[in-house]
This record gives structure tokens, C-alpha cells and sequence, in this order.
């Protein structure tokens, strides 16, 4: 079993904001295989156990601030009994451009406050993330500021189409592993630059 959970903010105001692009990505696979979210009772999360790839996953979201994400995929590791190289966390990096995907399966938090919390809950760096870019502010503009605004118009072309290719990518990695899902779509968003 695999558990893939997209970190981000609760409640309407963050909704399709930057820092929730992992929330769009799990929300849009589940619209894709008509299921819903349903809170975890005892853990600050909802999820959806569903077959993808021909492996039983849970999607999941913790209802945590971001930066107390590492809490509920805890709860959720122990819940369900799954190991940490079957997890797959979701989330925004300022540091790739807008739109680029970036799958490892393993590695610090490069600085993302949701996976740092993730890393010192259950204490190994041992997991997949995939990183979409959400890109940086221009000079001078607040960090915190930029990551919970929502895309503008002209981005939402750019964002729809990480969020296909990540649903691809996650697809690619319950059913292939990380190495496979690394070389189609590191490379990929490699050469779209």
C-alpha cells in the first residue's frame, strides 16, 4: 500500500493558493477516480483508500497547518501500516519555475517547512516528494506574502498543466518507483526550459 499526501493550508482562503498546489493535485486525482475525502478519525487529516496502478493507495491531506504536516502523515504511516519508501509527499518549490516538476525519492526539505515537519515526525529523509514549481516573488515582495496568493490568469494555463503532468507522475511512481517516474518527468521539465 501507498500513501500520497499533498501538503498545503485548510480552509477556503488558501484554496488554489501556491503553498496548496499539493492539495489541487490530490483533489484533482480523487475528482479524476470519484472519491471523496473523509476526515481519519483520531488523526488531523482526510483521506481516500482507492486503486491506482494496480496498488492500493491512500490520498490523503492533512488538516494541520503546513507547518505541522509532519503530524498527521504520521498518524496516517501507522494507521494504514505503511513504510516511509511507500510514501509520497505532494508540494510547492520556490525555488523551480512555475510549472516544473521535480520527483526524488529521497533527500533534505530544501528548505519547505511541510516536508521539514514530515522529516522530524518520522525521523528519516527515506521518501518520495514530488515538487511543483510555484516559482519566486519578484524583488522586494514577501515570501510568505507570494505563497498564499492564488495563481494569476495568466498563470492557470501553466499551473492546469503541472497538475496533469503530476497526476502522470504520481501514476508512474506507484507503479514504477521513483528512478522511472525521476528519469520521464525530471527530464522532461529539464527540456521545456
Amino acid at each position: 500500500m501507498k500513501l500520497i499526501i499533498g501538503l498545503g493550508n485548510p480552509g477556503d482562503i488558501y484554496q488554489d493558493s501556491r503553498h496548496n498546489i499539493g492539495f489541487s493535485i490530490i483533489r484533482s486525482l480523487c475528482k479524476d477516480c470519484k472519491v471523496s475525502l473523509k476526515k481519519e478519525s483520531g488523526i488531523n487529516a482526510v483521506s481516500a483508500k482507492i486503486k491506482l496502478a494496480n496498488d492500493l493507495c491512500v490520498l490523503a491531506l492533512p488538516l494541520t497547518y503546513m507547518n505541522l504536516s509532519g503530524n498527521a502523515v504520521k498518524g496516517l504511516l501507522k494507521r494504514h501500516e505503511i513504510e516511509t519508501n511507500d510514501l509520497l509527499v505532494v508540494c510547492d518549490d520556490l525555488d523551480l519555475e512555475l510549472g516544473r516538476l521535480k520527483i526524488k525519492p529521497s533527500g533534505s526539505s530544501g528548505g519547505h517547512r511541510g516536508v521539514e515537519s514530515v522529516i522530524k515526525s518520522i525521523d528519516t529523509q527515506q521518501f518520495s516528494r514530488l515538487r511543483i514549481g510555484i516559482g519566486r516573488p519578484k524583488a522586494g515582495a514577501e515570501v510568505s506574502e507570494y505563497v498564499l496568493k492564488q495563481f494569476s490568469r495568466k498563470e492557470k494555463a501553466t499551473v492546469h498543466e503541472a497538475i496533469e503532468q503530476a497526476k502522470e507522475c504520481i501514476l508512474i511512481w506507484i507503479e514504477k518507483g521513483a528512478t522511472e517516474a525521476m528519469n520521464r518527468f525530471n527530464k522532461r521539465s529539464e527540456e521545456n526550459e
